[in-house]
């Protein structure tokens, strides 16, 4: 049977979700400049679309960071495939993620993070699966809280497909 996408999460459901993101973290960063880190690949396409919506100074960076291979599932090793390229050193961090789902790899990152001695560390998902969650990671702004299925979109791939659907779909029809 060959894999089909059901949406999940409309394009403009999820428009709107990030720009209120965007409105929450503007207030609590008052002031202060963010610093954002993208988890690769995934997280750009939120990250992206996150920053245009914050009203207070943004800069970025970005890690690759993955305990996913080409499947389904989280493979439990993690690694780290790109380091950042500045340092974090008295910055108000937002590290932005596109999904988190077992907690494995943020529970890892976060505590390499905040060895680099950040003056604040926050943490962004656009989608949450707490049900699938092995490692306790605090996530301060959540878009969508969903269900345990696989999800595209937006950045989500299965096996390097699907990114650039504007929406959040469900594959169904793998294995």
């Amino acid at each position: 049977m060959a894999e089909t996408v059901k949406v999940m999460i409309s394009e403009e459901d999820t428009a709107r979700r990030i720009r209120e993101l965007g409105e929450q973290i503007s207030k609590d960063y008052k002031g202060k400049q963010v610093h954002l880190i993208c988890v690769l690949k995934g997280g750009v396409f939120f990250m992206c679309e996150l920053a245009k919506r914050i009203s207070v100074p943004v800069s970025m960076d970005f890690m690759s960071v993955s305990s996913y291979g080409d499947g389904t599932s989280s493979t439990g090793v993690v690694r780290i495939a790109k380091d950042l390229d500045e340092t974090l050193e008295g910055k108000d961090v937002l590290v932005v993620e596109d999904i988190i789902d077992s907690g494995r790899t943020l529970y890892y990152l976060l505590d390499v993070l905040q060895k680099r001695n950040p003056n604040s560390m926050r943490l962004c998902t656009l989608l949450d699966k707490p049900d699938r969650r092995v490692r306790d990671v605090k996530v301060d702004y959540v878009g969508f809280e969903i269900p345990d299925e696989f999800v595209v979109g937006y950045g989500l791939d299965y096996a390097q497909k699907y990114r650039n659907l504007p929406y959040i779909g469900v594959v169904e029809g793998v294995e």
